[in-house]
């Protein structure tokens, strides 16, 4: 990655921007050494957004306006240009032009291959996972809760976790009947609740997770960073950071850290072993797949 994209995507790290902000993000990157020289009404246009979005744009990065923004692009870079520097991909590389050889495509992969590896750094210590796996596994109701983004992360963990425990319920909906919905999985015997809290975080998470912590339940939760707006200090939180490369968050961390949260779970269910060979068998005489 050329020196003027990686000072770029510095400058973004840490910000929860749009899906429209983060179009305008990744067409500086792409056009990194001409940034500091485009006109709010030229890079609209680049990014085919309103230049209104621009000035939103800058304020969200912490600037009065789109023309603080360029003055800051301009005076960080060398004295060549911002476009100067040799090419520092994250293998390999391309040619030491100070162009960078990978595209934004490219660049998302790499930046959740990052996300992985941290994941991988942070699961050096298991207790945490284990913990958090002996009490799913421990509660005769599980009730999964993941809302808008994080639903389908919520939905697979759900899927592949009723296939060994008893009685799993997935809270994948929000309005009036989610406290409605956590209060039945109270009364059926549920003493733990699981949480997928991916950005944006609605409200409605945040509100239910209260309502299931008034209501006696543990909750244990995959967030995008341990200081998610969703963190309580009474919780079990588990982070695994989202990739922001692209117009919409990638989640491949969460999703990992919920198949790991699986692993951890079926080694506190002594018969998991025997139910998943029984649903293999009841597949099998009932030809559910291709194989």
């Amino acid at each position: 990655m050329s020196s003027a994209s990686a000072r770029l995507l510095k400058l973004f790290e840490g910000h929860r921007l749009t899906p429209t902000q983060r179009r305008i993000a990744h067409c500086m990157v792409r056009q990194a050494g001409d940034a500091p020289f485009l006109s709010s009404v030229e890079l609209a246009e680049l990014a085919g957004v309103s230049q209104p979005s621009v000035t939103r744009f800058a304020v969200a990065l912490g600037f009065d306006g789109y023309p603080a923004l360029r003055r800051h692009l301009r005076a960080s870079a060398p004295a060549a240009g911002l476009g100067a520097g040799p090419a520092e991909g994250p293998v390999g590389g391309g040619e030491d032009d100070g162009s960078d050889p990978y595209n934004a495509y490219q660049q998302a992969v790499y930046a959740e291959i990052d996300n992985l590896r941290h994941l991988a750094t942070l699961l050096a210590d298991p207790a945490p996972v284990e913990r958090a796996g002996r009490l799913l596994a421990a509660s005769p109701v599980l009730p999964v809760l993941g809302l808008r983004a994080a639903s389908a992360q919520a939905r697979g963990f759900a899927y592949f976790a009723s296939k060994v425990h008893a009685d799993v319920r997935l809270l994948d909906e929000g309005g009036s009947m989610l406290a409605e919905r956590i209060d039945g999985c109270v009364r059926a015997g549920a003493d733990v609740l699981l949480c997928f809290a991916l950005p944006r975080h609605p409200k409605e998470v945040a509100e239910a997770l209260g309502h299931a912590r008034g209501a006696g339940l543990r909750i244990v939760t995959v967030a995008d960073s341990a200081f998610a707006p969703v963190a309580h200090p009474e919780d079990l939180l588990l982070p695994a950071a989202v990739g922001t490369g692209l117009a919409f968050d990638t989640a491949c961390a969460p999703m990992l850290l919920g198949r790991v949260l699986l692993e951890a779970m079926c080694d506190g269910l002594p018969e998991a072993q025997a139910r998943l060979e029984e649903f293999d068998a009841r597949a099998a005489e009932r030809g559910l797949f291709l194989e």
